[in-house]
């Protein structure tokens, strides 16, 4: 793949741009400064954005002029058009894992890493970063998913110590 360093003047974003991203700009100038560009911006041969939209937007907030760019000269007209949309869907059917995610943030927070610059606004990352066994005790939304085989089935006689619970009525009677 050939990547040039083009004139960020000369490459204008697409008008019909169905993805809305103004409320990333901010995360993505932060990801930009602290690491650069990693991914560059792809544009049609016209210098018209296929991807990269919200980076082109960071990087004029940031006052960059030089941006790198691929031109997807290969593509036509049609592929141009589901590559914007499938470069924007795709990114929304990856899930977290919450299990790694926060011993990775963990990680993080413990070489003084800035957390706040990676797009997770303060509640996100107090969740992620709660101390474990906390879910369904401070939420009441964050009640945890019944089994998926029940424990008891109705009918079942529960004896509690020297006493027996009717699994009709639930009144609970000495042995």
């Amino acid at each position: 793949m050939d990547i040039e360093l083009r004139d960020i003047d000369g490459i204008r974003p697409y008008e019909n741009n169905p993805r809305q991203n103004d409320q990333a700009v901010d995360a993505v100038a932060a990801s930009l400064r602290e690491f650069g560009f990693r991914q560059p911006i792809v544009v049609d041969e016209a210098g018209v954005i296929i991807a990269g939209h919200t980076r082109w937007k960071a990087a004029k907030k940031l006052g960059l002029t030089k941006v790198p760019v691929h031109v997807a000269k290969d593509l036509t007209p049609a592929q141009i058009k589901a590559y914007r949309i499938a470069d924007n869907q795709t990114n929304t059917l990856a899930e977290w894992d919450y299990e790694l995610l926060p011993i990775e943030l963990k990680d993080l927070q413990a070489d003084d890493f800035d957390l706040a610059m990676l797009g997770f606004d303060e509640d996100e990352l107090a969740k992620l970063l709660a101390p474990e066994g906390t879910e369904g005790l401070t939420d009441p939304d964050a009640v945890p998913e019944p089994p998926a085989e029940p424990v008891t089935q109705p009918g079942d006689l529960w004896l509690i110590g020297a006493y027996t619970k009717c699994p009709h009525c639930g009144e609970v009677n000495e042995s």
